[in-house]
């Protein structure tokens, strides 16, 4: 049976002299024939580098990506070259879910961010429906399988995007005729970010990110991005406008009462799935959510983004680890 599996290798991004990576044991123990198993950990600075570094050094067939805190469950790697057996499918990806063990307020991060505030990105961090065909809004690197061919003939990750360089190469593999699958079984647990800062640090670098995309690799697929910039110039204007005008700000408020309401049963569809308090905590960090990440559009709109002639070589450490050993590190 090993015979006829692809070969993987797993590529984990970690920082320089970062001394626990999570994904490393968990990559040692995921269920696959340790021959056929390369892991790969690539230090450095900036992630869409040493994930081409690592791509250009890997000996699989397949790559599978995973963050430094990405803990995969043992059946993924068998679960996803099952899909993989179709030459169009080029990347399988799946959820990251938070852990059972997780403090509270990370587990309302969780909430907010698996919740309708993200739109179609929620599939990212809860397992959504069956496995199917999807676009680069459904998927994120942390969780994600890929043919090395296909990735190495576009060029790799564009290094002037981090993040979302992984969103551009999946629209550009789409628009080479390949697939990408989403599997709702392909999980692995992740912590949200520990505190409130980080959280809003984190949505605004995510809205950064969708601009600067946006900018490189224009696609019609990016347009609900724009939905929270254009919230957040709304909010501007009638605060301006209720100032100075205050008969048409009270008109220009209409449409934010139907969206609180609409937040509230959101967070009343929440209650069905974790307590009443977290849901609750969860309202205002939804509000929150779109604004920040529209601020963080706003701002990447205007960045200045480096030509690949342009920037300094970035520093990449490279370490194989040992497979089928389970120590962790």
């Amino acid at each position: 049976m090993s015979d006829t599996l692809p070969t993987v290798t797993v590529l984990i991004a970690a920082r320089p002299g970062q001394a626990q990576v999570k994904a490393v044991p968990a990559s040692q123990a995921l269920d696959y024939p340790s021959e056929k198993l390369q892991i790969l950990l690539a230090r450095g600075r900036q992630p869409s580098a040493q994930r081409n570094t690592g791509m250009r050094q890997a000996r699989g067939e397949l790559i599978y990506f995973l963050d430094d805190d990405s803990v995969p469950r043992p059946q993924n790697l068998k679960l996803a070259v099952k899909h993989f057996q179709q030459a169009s499918i080029k990347m399988v990806g799946g959820p990251n879910v938070c852990p059972d063990d997780a403090p509270w307020l990370e587990k309302v991060f969780a909430l907010v961010l698996s919740s309708w505030a993200l739109g179609p990105s929620r599939a990212r961090y809860t397992a959504l429906g069956r496995s199917r065909e999807t676009s680069e809004k459904e998927l994120i690197l942390c969780n994600l399988v890929a043919r090395r061919a296909a990735l190495l003939e576009l060029g790799g990750f564009n290094e002037a995007l981090y993040p979302n360089e992984e969103n551009a190469l999946m629209d550009e593999l789409q628009k080479r005729g390949g697939k990408l699958l989403y599997d709702p079984d392909l999980v692995v647990e992740r912590r949200p970010r520990p505190n409130l800062k980080a959280f809003a640090r984190m949505l605004m670098t995510y809205g950064r990110g969708r601009a600067e995309q946006f900018r490189l690799h224009p696609t019609f697929g990016s347009a609900l991005n724009f939905v929270p910039p254009l919230f957040v110039l709304y909010v501007v204007v009638t605060a301006c406008v209720f100032v100075f005008a205050p008969v048409f700000g009270r008109i220009l408020l209409a449409p934010l009462g139907l969206y609180g309401l609409v937040v509230l049963g959101q967070a009343a569809v929440l209650a069905t799935k974790a307590n009443v308090t977290r849901s609750l905590a969860a309202v205002p960090l939804m509000i929150l959510t779109h604004l920040l990440y529209g601020f963080g559009f706003w701002r990447g709109l205007f960045t200045q983004l480096k030509a690949p002639s342009d920037r300094s070589p970035v520093p990449v450490e490279m370490e194989e680890i040992q497979t089928g050993q389970t120590t962790p590190r």
